[in-house]
């Protein structure tokens, strides 16, 4: 397992949050109960095995709603 955050552009509203939670909750490979979304600083932070999901899988399926990845960074757990 490893752990990431993911720095995007400024979020608008709570919903555009909650989408995202949902987004990468939805991953295989995510460890769901990891997820949070931080509305205030516009950072995604989760667990997740390599092994089944790759933080460019986070990445795409956060772009792929239309919001900014700005950085990523990703620590061994």
């Amino acid at each position: 397992m490893q752990k990431a955050t993911i720095q995007l552009e400024t979020l608008t509203c709570p919903s555009c949050a909650m989408k995202i939670e949902n987004a990468t909750k939805s991953l295989d490979g995510v460890e769901k109960e990891s997820v949070k979304v931080m509305f205030n600083s516009s950072k995604v932070k989760f667990d997740f095995d390599e092994g089944k999901v790759s933080v460019e899988d986070v990445e795409k399926a956060i772009t792929t709603l239309g919001y900014e990845v700005l950085k990523t960074q990703v620590k061994a757990k």
